[in-house]
């Protein structure tokens, strides 16, 4: 069944609304993949907290217009997805880079950072990157590690004490 005129008005200021509320945007081609894989990819969308949402070209360009963006969308190969990222940035990226390894009908085509259009192969650079949790346990990892330094080294000295203060008494006994 078509879509009604108010249909595709309410897709567009959806896809334009999910946009702007999220902090990256990653377009894949979704097409020709079987009913299982899709699944599976939104199930990997789900557990990152992502979203996955699939449109049609001519919507998405309607959208990007509305954002300002000029993204040739004619040239994306098939049907494209969009995931979206709302908390992470490389989230979108890490997903579909771990999907299209095992899946080669999975392209990704561009996607959108800070506002703005970035091509497949930034993508797939921002898709190595750690991930914000991953950065976030590093950092806290250097900031305790002078701190466990410093209580090592002052227990190394307790330790001492209680070595020499062990070999008295025994030499005494």
């Amino acid at each position: 069944m078509a879509k009604t005129k108010q249909t595709k008005e309410q897709a567009v200021q959806e896809l334009v609304e999910s946009l702007k509320n999220s902090k990256s945007a990653v377009f894949a081609n979704f097409q020709g993949l079987k009913v299982s894989e899709s699944e599976e990819l939104r199930a990997l969308c789900r557990e990152q907290n992502v979203k996955y949402v699939a449109t049609k070209k001519t919507l998405l360009k309607r959208a990007l217009a509305e954002l300002d963006l000029e993204v040739d969308t004619k040239a994306f190969e098939g049907g494209p997805a969009i995931v979206l990222g709302v908390e992470d940035e490389v989230a979108p990226a890490q997903i579909l880079a771990k999907f299209a390894k095992d899946h080669e009908l999975a392209t990704m085509f561009g996607g959108i950072l800070e506002g703005n259009y970035i091509d497949g192969e930034k993508v797939s650079e921002l898709s190595k990157l750690p991930s914000k949790d991953e950065l976030l346990a590093k950092m806290v990892g250097s900031l305790n590690a002078p701190v466990s330094g410093f209580v090592n080294v002052l227990a190394g000295n307790l330790r001492g004490l209680v070595s020499v203060l062990n070999n008295i008494k025994d030499a005494k006994a």
